[in-house]
């Protein structure tokens, strides 16, 4: 693979658009897969308690961080490749093709799965999520609905539509406070619980309220904090504040949050733990590709899988609970055969990801994604710009 372009940190690079950042790219393979691992525990396919425990522990807190790391990267990416002067409309336009068309596959699958294996499909929450909206109704069986993991889209959504005015506003902070602010923005997520702390303890979802949960992890809003500290990351990179952080050390720090959200009370545990790590993560992995040093996430395999990793969000949990109500709802395996199910369901995942993106998400966004003009510069395949900025978890 060519080493990776490298341009200037102190300031906005002349075609934005034609940055690629393969670590990054590289990363999403790694959150995505993190997901996985995350929803597969939670069908608790383990008969063995032992085996059951043991993959909890070590796998029950993987899904936030995934969620987390996609959203800040968007607000990172998209402030870094934004073009001044660009209308909104062209932006909206190349989010709406990347975006919609996968989506709307998803819930056609959802729907044809759900009724081959008998399963109601309540049209208040199916319309909801088709358009997109749902993850702005606090009740779980709405933002949880059809395929399970959109809930994060209709977050992106959000964050897409007021993405001109979050750049305005973020490009107008001095660069001498750019730090204060990620701080600032940082410390909010930690206050986030404390505020859902004063809704309804009824009904439940699991562990947690449904009100609070939704507030802490669904509500688009709230999210928008995580975004937009991608934003300001980006910015403190653009304008040379950046600390010089190597990247091996922000994924220690990234580790002990891991650590510190496995441990903490379970609303902290969402976002407020790792928010601080990822956004460090995605800057010191940003900065090591800008400037070509060690990244373990450029290989041509992590790349592609981070070009495939939308796609894969959208599918894999439809394979793992579509998959486990089919072979029976409440059945469980011997470790052995657990862990076997669990790959191939991975392996599947993966190829029913790449026929999306193959034959929908590719043909569209070469289609539809910009308007067709000899002066517009083409991105390179595969870059950040062109990458799903999704997310991910459940």
């Amino acid at each position: 693979m060519a080493r990776p372009q490298t341009i200037s940190a102190g300031s906005p690079p002349a075609d934005a658009r034609r940055i690629w950042l393969p670590g990054l790219d590289g990363m999403r393979l790694v959150a995505a897969t993190l997901v996985f691992t995350f929803h597969f525990a939670f069908q608790f396919p383990f008969r063995d308690k032992w085996a059951a425990d043991t993959y909890m522990t070590l796998f029950h807190r993987a899904g936030p961080i995934g969620v987390g790391f996609f959203f800040v990267l968007s607000g990172f990416i998209l402030t870094l490749i934004a073009k001044p002067g660009e209308p909104a409309r062209r932006f909206w336009r190349r989010r709406a093709v990347k975006v919609a068309p996968n989506h709307v596959v998803a819930w056609v699958i959802a729907a044809i799965l759900m009724l081959w294996l008998g399963v109601s499909i309540r049209w208040q929450s199916a319309v909801p999520n088709l358009f997109l909206i749902h993850s702005w109704f606090p009740r779980s069986d709405t933002f949880f609905s059809m395929d399970f993991v959109s809930w994060s889209l209709s977050a992106e959504v959000f964050f897409y539509a007021c993405f001109p005015l979050f750049r305005r506003a973020v490009m107008a902070i001095r660069p001498e406070r750019l730090w204060w602010w990620a701080a600032g923005l940082v410390a909010a997520t930690w206050v986030i619980p404390f505020v859902a702390e004063l809704l309804p303890d009824k009904p439940m979802y699991f562990t947690i309220p449904t009100y609070r949960v939704w507030l802490i992890q669904m509500a688009p809003p709230v999210r928008a904090l995580e975004f937009v500290l991608g934003m300001v990351m980006a910015r403190i990179v653009m304008t040379g504040k950046w600390i010089r952080l190597p990247l091996w050390a922000a994924m220690t720090l990234l580790f002990g949050g891991y650590v510190l959200a496995s441990n903490i009370a379970e609303p902290w545990s969402f976002v407020a733990a790792t928010s601080g790590p990822i956004a460090l993560v995605v800057a010191a992995g940003a900065t090591a590709d800008m400037e070509g040093t060690w990244s373990p996430f450029r290989s041509r395999a992590f790349v592609r899988g981070g070009e495939l990793s939308f796609a894969f969000y959208l599918l894999h949990w439809m394979v793992l609970n579509f998959g486990h109500m089919a072979l029976g709802a409440t059945k469980t395996w011997g470790t052995a055969e657990a862990v076997g199910l669990g790959l191939f369901a991975f392996v599947l995942s993966w190829g029913l990801a790449w026929l999306l993106n193959r034959y929908v998400e590719e043909p569209l966004m070469r289609r539809f994604a910009r308007p067709r003009a000899k002066s517009e510069p083409v991105a390179v395949p595969g870059t950040a710009e062109e990458q799903p900025i999704a997310p991910v978890a459940g």
